[in-house]
């Protein structure tokens, strides 16, 4: 059967989650995870949750999912150790650093890969599975056929998201919080700017804004897919919201039986966004998955939230045990109480009398220890031997009851004795003492010219299907010694989707090209299959040198230092590969699943997609919206960044290159940009953005 995994924010949401049925739940210390702004807990009250829970027969999943730079790391690795020592059954990761330093310091923890490490594919899966990760918490974008071939191919537990908030972009690969106010979603305080109105042409509406994901009806078909456990989101939620939810979803588990009209009425009102959505995981993808907080919504919430009964609030007998009673004459009376565990409580007690009258029973002994109410305990099964003509007071067997099932508790509740090492980085490599070489990404092949061209960039990185389409035109500057190109993979490749970016690659090979440009660890592997050298874009999220020991470990020939880390850090990080940073160009703040220009424009055709569109915000402020594979889309930012009179501040920090991106450029643009970083121009946009590079994020 399918575990369920449910939030907490706080000890009273643990305490709903339990008592409705939980097989686990997830809550963050204070510091590194995903939810900051959650109540989250402290050393004291992360070993009481643990308490709670284990005693329940409850796991207990610490999150540090949050990016961490090399000088966060210490505290990092103290945070793993004291949910390690409060007994914590696993940490979820997003950071590869951070999941490097886990295994090291903590061999003997489950690390489960957070939903922000975009794992989307088999190959995803595999690369985690080396790492030492022991689940992989799946993209929520992933149709039931993509999950079941995963599970088919791999015998790691995955997990699937199935209730709460929905993010239009890909976890982890959303910059819009932090680009537009320093509030990063990577590092647990998101602003959620996708929740507020945008216009596109004349249509004002929350074209980023997606329903509440609910799939409480296929959960079934999530188990039959090969799913192992099923997650609930919401840890800034109330402990009403998570017992609500957490009893419905128990009671469809173990009924077999979807939810009633009632119940989900139930759902809709503790929560929804205008209702809920089940499109991703149909691959139904389209405009009817946006919605947004109502009033009446709010008024639904307020009312079940005032309802006394809207979940239960009473200790759930979940603990299967086995009593045993041996009460003989002469002897002191005995109780034990074992589970599943393997854990026995032994007590005695007083020594029987001769009964003056009818003596105590078999039965009768037996009943009395099958009084469990108010205890997480259920006895099933029972064996129990009595001598007859004796005679125990039922208070001495309840005396006797109660304290087996306190010293079961306390045996429940031990820590386990965890290895502990220190995370050791190895030696620091050395920083190049050369300037960075100046390479460039262009998003459409006609922005290359031979004017453009003839300024030398050492490297020009092109999407996979502007190679492709413009193979002819683009020959005469694959035919020149000086240039060197690299394929740009899609940032979602998607298993049914594989074929044919392999044979995309195969193509672009026969063009001369042996290297690909990749953002995501479930990529590289076709790319190597190929023989092609490949590169780390920043959809990898390198934040510290850890992760680049990882990235170069797993056959990546450079990476792309996290536009969300300022320049002090980068200079700090320790180098093992060759690292690069992006230097100018409209950043990008999303990649959606869900095609925001069919939802706006309602056609069924992809005619609209060559042109792309623009979101405008209420500043007026305008946002490019250009189409990737597969109808997702990349939303731009409305500001270029802009460094060219920065040079100095990244010529000297060990950089191996350094990447401008043209987007929504002309070629005038494009060659004027070139010629002002390489110092030979006058070139600066109207208005600039520095990114993150001098103000850092939170």
């Amino acid at each position: 059967m399918l575990k369920l995994l449910a939030p907490a924010g706080s000890l009273e949401a643990v305490k709903a989650a339990v008592q409705n049925g939980a097989d686990a739940v997830y809550l963050g210390l204070e510091g590194f995870n995903a939810r900051r702004g959650a109540k989250n807990f402290t050393e004291d009250t992360l070993a009481e949750a643990v308490r709670t829970c284990h005693v329940r027969g409850v796991e207990v999943y610490v999150t540090l999912n949050t990016l961490a730079t090399d000088r966060e790391l210490v505290k990092v690795e103290l945070l793993a150790k004291t949910a390690s020592r409060a007994g914590a059954d696993a940490l979820i990761v997003q950071d590869l650093g951070v999941a490097q330093m886990v295994r090291q310091t903590l061999p003997d923890m489950q690390i489960h890969a957070s939903t922000q490490m975009s794992i989307h594919n088999l190959d995803g899966v595999r690369r985690a599975e080396a790492l030492g990760i022991n689940r992989v918490i799946l993209a929520r974008e992933l149709a039931i056929s993509h999950m079941a071939y995963i599970a088919k191919h791999t015998d790691m537990e995955l997990e699937a998201f199935v209730h709460g908030a929905l993010c239009m972009s890909h976890s982890g690969q959303c910059y819009m919080s932090a680009a537009l106010g320093g509030r990063s979603g990577n590092r647990g305080v998101c602003a959620q700017p996708c929740r507020l109105e945008y216009s596109i042409d004349t249509n004002p509406g929350y074209h980023l804004s997606l329903k509440d994901y609910c799939l409480v009806e296929h959960l079934k078909l999530l188990e039959t897919a090969g799913i192992h456990t099923i997650k609930i989101e919401g840890r800034m939620k109330r402990p009403e919201y998570v017992g609500v939810v957490t009893k419905i979803y128990r009671q469809s588990l173990d009924t077999g039986q979807p939810p009633t009209a009632e119940q989900l009425e139930q759902l809709a009102a503790v929560f929804s966004r205008e209702g809920f959505t089940d499109s991703y995981l149909k691959g139904e993808k389209g405009r009817h998955m946006i919605g947004v907080r109502t009033e009446a919504d709010k008024r639904a919430t307020r009312q079940l939230l005032n309802a006394k009964d809207a979940y239960s609030k009473k200790e759930l007998q979940r603990v299967p045990v086995k009593v045993y009673a041996l009460i003989r004459r002469g002897e002191t009376a005995k109780v034990a109480v074992s589970d599943e565990q393997g854990n026995i409580a032994k007590v005695e007690g007083l020594r029987p009398e001769t009964a003056l009258r009818q003596g105590i029973t078999q039965m009768g002994v037996r009943l009395q220890l099958e009084k469990t109410g108010g205890t997480p305990y259920l006895v099933q099964d029972a064996e129990v031997i009595v001598d007859e003509g004796i005679a125990l007071p039922v208070a001495e067997l309840n005396r006797l009851r109660r304290a087996a099932l306190e010293e079961l508790t306390s045996l429940r509740a031990q820590v386990p004795t965890r290895t502990e090492g220190l995370f050791r980085q190895g030696e620091p490599a050395p920083q190049r003492g050369l300037p960075p070489q100046l390479n460039v990404s262009l998003l459409k092949a006609n922005q290359l010219t031979e004017e453009f061209a003839d300024l030398r960039p050492m490297l020009i990185y092109l999407p996979l299907p502007e190679l492709l389409d413009n193979a002819r035109t683009l020959q005469p500057f694959l035919e020149r010694d000086e240039l060197t190109f690299s394929a740009i993979l899609p940032r979602v490749i998607l298993d049914d989707e594989k074929d044919r970016v392999k044979r995309q690659l195969e193509t672009v090979q026969e063009m001369g090209i042996d290297q690909c440009l990749a953002g995501n660890i479930g990529h590289i592997g076709l790319a190597q299959r190929l023989g092609l050298t490949v590169r780390g874009d920043f959809g990898l999220n390198a934040f510290n040198s850890p992760t680049l020991t990882v990235l170069k470990e797993m056959g990546f020939a450079s990476a792309t230092a996290s536009f969300e880390l300022n320049m002090a850090q980068i200079r700090d990080m320790d180098k093992p590969l060759d690292v690069e940073l992006l230097a100018y160009g409209r950043l990008p703040l999303m990649v959606t699943e869900n095609c925001i220009m069919k939802n706006v424009h309602r056609q069924s055709g992809c005619d609209i997609c060559t042109e792309g569109m623009t979101l405008r915000d209420w500043k007026g402020m305008q946002f490019p919206v250009v189409a990737e594979a597969g109808c997702r889309n990349v939303v731009y930012n409305s500001c270029k960044l802009f460094l060219a009179d920065k040079a100095q501040n990244y010529m000297n920090i060990g950089l191996w290159g350094v990447r401008l991106c043209f987007t929504t450029e002309n070629q005038r643009e494009c060659k004027e940009v070139l010629e002002r970083y390489l110092e030979l121009g006058t070139y600066e946009p109207g208005e600039f953005t520095r990114g993150l590079y001098y103000r850092g994020v939170e």
